[in-house]
């Protein structure tokens, strides 16, 4: 029996996302758990395992978006045709018949037309066609709509070798590996003759580069700077990721009545354990918190006696949190990602130091999961690196608080008339009006600096 594969809703506020590449060739016999897909969201790229067994028929090509719970395959007993293929005369697809699987027209949302001044293309299509100099109007597509998709170029490019680079012939002529892939391992200065493919037939796949240690190369220096940068007379789409942050912050600030409170609290304790901790545990493998970790850990212990701060407002009434689930933002390339630790208030402060690291390492590093990014009940953002003293958050929708830090720095406290050097930052706390008053999270940050003067308690 036919099994549908759907493009999987990857978190809360995902709507669609673009089929990267598809990890197993059509006519494939899949098993539960295989990779099937990479699929790229707003927020992160992910591999997408089967939820079921059969002969792989996909029905959207490569490169082309879709709305989540759109059909974007079949998974189909050895012999079957798909559903709606129409003439049953049509051979079947089976396990050993790669080419019998060609795929549909997907979604009214993937499809495309020409209109005279634009060519419609993939992303992958515009990039493999880039790289090597392709004009895509010599091109016919065979996407939905007459869409360009990668496929189309790499066939253009077979049939006139003369046109290719020499580089990229070579890889996909000896090296299985997708275009975003290989644009990856460019950029990382990966070799990919050096690279043990882990997909089908050793097809190369992003993890693999992860798991690679690049090659050192010499990079071009130019007055104009990195070509991702952005420069004057840019214009820059508010799509992906950035188009994201853009809606949600503007649904947050419409919204919610918010507020901010500024407060400054003293480190000098939190400084000498952090000192302290650094020379007892040298030889230990229990990795030492730095100062956002003990700010995550206080955080999340005054919710404890602060429940309004750690809840959310939906239909007119305000529902109080039964558990403390800590988002913290991580700046990356192109826009923030907000990992979360889970019952932060439960967990000892190593833990707390041990999680943030793994979290923000993989956000940097593309490797996050959209389940480490959702269910965040209080968030914490830190600027000081920065060099900033204070700002005002806005608050994570879903949430109705959040805490900015400040940067750590020289203040002065006055005893019997004689100055003496003090270690303060500015917590910046901006709340929702409308389920919280200013006095309840004033109240807050006075638990939260309280805990910041006795760190001790902040350990276990």
């Amino acid at each position: 029996m036919a099994v549908e594969v759907l493009l999987p809703k990857i978190g809360l506020t995902m709507q669609d996302g673009t089929i990267d590449e598809w990890l197993v060739p059509a006519g494939a016999f899949v098993s539960e758990g295989d990779a099937l897909l990479r699929l790229a969201t707003d927020k992160v790229d992910v591999d997408v395992e089967a939820e079921g067994q059969g002969v792989f028929h996909p029905v959207v090509p490569a490169g082309t978006t879709v709305p989540a719970g759109a059909l974007i395959g079949w998974l189909l007993a050895d012999g079957e045709q798909p559903p709606g293929s129409g003439d049953a005369s049509e051979p079947a697809v089976t396990g050993t018949n790669a080419q019998a699987a060609p795929a549909a027209a997907p979604s009214a949302n993937g499809t495309a037309t020409r209109d005279g001044t634009r060519i419609l293309s993939s992303p992958n299509a515009r990039r493999v066609a880039a790289e090597a100099r392709v004009d895509l109007s010599c091109l016919r597509g065979t996407g939905p709509g007459g869409r360009i998709v990668s496929e189309d170029v790499e066939d253009f490019l077979a049939a006139d070798p003369s046109r290719q680079a020499p580089a990229p012939l070579i890889e996909e002529q000896v090296i299985p590996v997708s275009p975003l892939v290989r644009r990856l391992a460019k950029e990382r200065g990966i070799d990919l003759a050096a690279v043990q493919g882990s997909g089908a037939g050793g097809r190369i796949r992003r993890a693999d580069l992860d798991a690679t240690t690049p090659t050192p190369a010499p990079v071009p220096r130019t007055s104009r700077g990195p070509a991702t940068a952005p420069r004057p007379g840019d214009v820059l789409p508010l799509t992906g990721m950035r188009g994201t942050i853009a809606r949600r912050m503007h649904a947050s600030l419409q919204e919610m009545a918010q507020l901010t409170h500024g407060y400054e609290v003293r480190m000098d304790a939190v400084v000498a354990l952090r000192d302290q901790l650094k020379q007892e545990w040298a030889d230990s493998d229990l990795p030492v918190p730095s100062l956002n970790d003990f700010l995550l850990k206080a955080a999340a212990l005054a919710l404890r006696e602060h429940p309004l701060l750690n809840a959310g407002v939906r239909e007119d009434a305000i529902h109080l949190h039964e558990d403390i689930h800590l988002g913290f933002a991580v700046a990356v390339d192109g826009g923030l990602l907000v990992p979360v630790i889970e019952d932060a208030a439960d967990l000892p402060l190593p833990e707390i130091a041990r999680r943030s690291r793994q979290l923000a390492d993989a956000a940097r590093a593309g490797r996050i999961s959209p389940a480490q990014l959702e269910g965040a009940t209080f968030t914490v953002t830190s600027l000081g690196g920065y060099g900033v003293d204070f700002f005002t958050p806005v608050i994570n929708p879903g949430n109705v608080a959040i805490l900015g830090v400040g940067r750590l720095k020289d203040g002065v406290e006055w005893v019997d008339d004689q100055p003496r050097r003090t270690r303060v930052l500015t917590l910046s706390l901006t709340f929702d009006h409308r389920a919280v008053d200013g006095a309840p999270a004033a109240e807050y940050l006075r638990t939260l600096e309280a805990l910041l003067r006795t760190p001790l308690r902040l350990l276990v």
